[in-house]
């Protein structure tokens, strides 16, 4: 299983830490059932973090116009909003709520041309909150496509992730699905398409990232 880069320090300084305290256990010569259910326990999380930080191969099939779901997880909000930080106009909201459990890569839903990349420090409310979107720490992304037709997703903190990692840089030539970002451990993913966009996805969905079409412009 292929990990990503962004779980290499995590996970070398967890292995450090699991292996300091099972060494100071059995130096301290605790009974031997609590040696080994500490030991088991540095195993499961150990073993969690392995799989939080897995990054599975996607294939991507998309055609022109389509929206492929930016991250895994849940969809939890199809809503109409008005969008007040780039568009300044009404749009229609796709929100996918991921838990620790889904892989936690985040890929552009669209390809083209990096037009707009903010990052906002904000508050941790948890990732369903309604407020969520606007009050919570957040990066802001637009992507124009090939065909003109602008994207905007935002990547959001929740109660429990605290590391939002943002790739996209103004004027970048992006890939449909390639990697924009990561975010540890647990949080929200929304698009924001056009009024005019057909969409595919319903609530209660559970798209792949970087494979389910969720929409078209």
């Amino acid at each position: 299983m292929k990990l990503h880069r962004e779980g290499r320090k995590p996970l070398f300084i967890a292995l450090l830490i699991f292996a300091a305290i099972n060494i100071l256990i059995s130096f301290i010569g605790l009974y031997e059932w609590i040696e080994g259910v500490i030991l088991l326990a540095s195993v499961v999380l150990y073993g969690f973090m392995v799989h939080f930080f897995r990054d599975p191969k996607r294939f991507t099939q998309a055609e022109p116009g389509q929206i492929i779901a930016p991250a895994d997880g849940k969809i939890v909000a199809i809503q109409e909003v008005d969008e007040a930080e780039y568009f300044n106009d009404k749009r229609i909201q796709i929100s996918i709520f991921m838990s620790p459990l889904n892989v936690h890569v985040n890929r552009y839903p669209i390809g083209g041309k990096v037009k707009y990349s903010k990052h906002h420090p904000g508050a941790f409310l948890v990732a369903w909150h309604p407020k969520s979107s606007t009050l919570n720490e957040r990066t802001t992304v637009v992507v124009e496509s090939e065909g003109g037709q602008e994207v905007m997703h935002r990547q959001i903190a929740g109660a429990v992730a605290r590391r939002i990692i943002n790739y996209a840089k103004p004027n970048q030539v992006v890939k449909t699905a390639g990697e924009c970002g990561f975010i540890r451990f647990g949080s929200r993913v929304d698009i924001l398409l056009p009024v005019t966009a057909k969409i595919h996805a319903k609530i209660d969905d559970r798209p792949i990232g970087g494979e389910t079409v969720i929409a078209e412009l």
